[in-house]
């Protein structure tokens, strides 16, 4: 990296952290712990407002929630986080599935990386500090130019990516981008760490997703080749045996304990988001100690 990319990095994610300090919530970290809890808010299924949904979460036991943008109201979460203390941690693309930086169509691409631009602004605006991203679509071309041509658009939302402190998450989806969705169980991640590098930016990292690639490969194995770019996760179970997703984090086969070692050898330190089937207050509260249980957190 230039040294006038690391200095701008750097004093970015340093303002980022004065700006997190002075947001209206405070997360608990009196207890020695390298992993916070999160969700996605289309999982609340509480009624009520945006305020309401906050108060939901952090009574299940969750330590922040991720919302989705672009597309919420800034003024209204600000409202909700100070209200309740609750933290948004990051946010997850609203329209990265239909709108794609894979697209062989350069206006949708345009539209792609307006929507990214937006989602990190929303972020940063609300304190987060990571939008998940699906960078497109395997179905639209050769894995080859998917790569460069996603590497090139999203490329252009760096520099904002820097300014305002905020990591874009790759998450590793059932696209038919980077692996084969055909193959077999012992796939590797050596194609996403590659991609991850090709941006050359701290400000590009994995929204790891532990369940997605059970069925192609060791998420532990892959864990490890990963490395320092897994910069957050996602926690869904997967089976296997009966080739289907659990009811709840841990009803799947996925060897927990060894997620965790392997965590432990890349030192990994962040947040987890669950991203399983929602619904009332009681749901959320099940999900919330399933997470403590796949993660060990006591």
């Amino acid at each position: 990296m230039k040294r006038r990319t690391f200095l701008a990095s750097s004093c970015a994610a340093s303002a980022a952290a004065m700006l997190l300090g002075q947001r209206a919530w405070s997360l608990d970290v009196s207890e020695e712990r390298n992993i916070y809890t999160t969700l996605k808010i289309g999982m609340v299924g509480v009624p009520g407002s945006l305020t309401d949904k906050f108060h939901a979460v952090k009574d299940a036991g969750f330590d922040g929630v991720e919302l989705d943008a672009p597309g919420f109201n800034v003024e209204e979460a600000l409202a909700a986080i100070k209200a309740t203390g609750l933290p948004v941690d990051g946010t997850v693309g609203s329209s990265h599935w239909s709108i794609r930086h894979t697209s062989p169509n350069a206006d949708e691409r345009k539209t792609a990386l307006d929507h990214l631009k937006q989602a990190i602004r929303d972020t940063h605006a609300v304190g987060g500090h990571t939008t998940l991203l699906v960078v497109g679509h395997g179905q639209d071309g050769e894995e080859a130019e998917l790569i460069e041509r996603s590497v090139e658009n999203i490329s252009k939302a760096l520099p904002l990516a820097a300014e305002l402190g905020v990591i874009i998450a790759v998450e590793n989806v059932w696209n038919h981008f980077l692996y084969d969705h055909q193959g077999g169980r012992d796939q590797t991640a050596d194609k996403l760490a590659a991609y991850i590098d090709a941006f050359q930016s701290p400000w590009v990292g994995m929204q790891f997703d532990i369940g997605n690639h059970w069925k192609y490969g060791d998420p532990a194995a892959w864990i490890r080749t990963l490395g320092k770019r897994v910069v957050k996760l996602d926690a869904k179970s997967y089976s296997r045996g009966k080739e289907d997703w659990g009811k709840t984090i841990t009803d799947g086969d996925i060897d927990w304990a060894e997620v965790r070692s392997a965590l432990k050898d890349i030192n990994f330190s962040g947040w987890a988001a669950a991203e399983v089937g929602g619904g009332n207050a009681a749901r959320l509260t099940e999900i919330s100690k399933d997470m403590k249980v796949a993660f060990g957190i006591a």
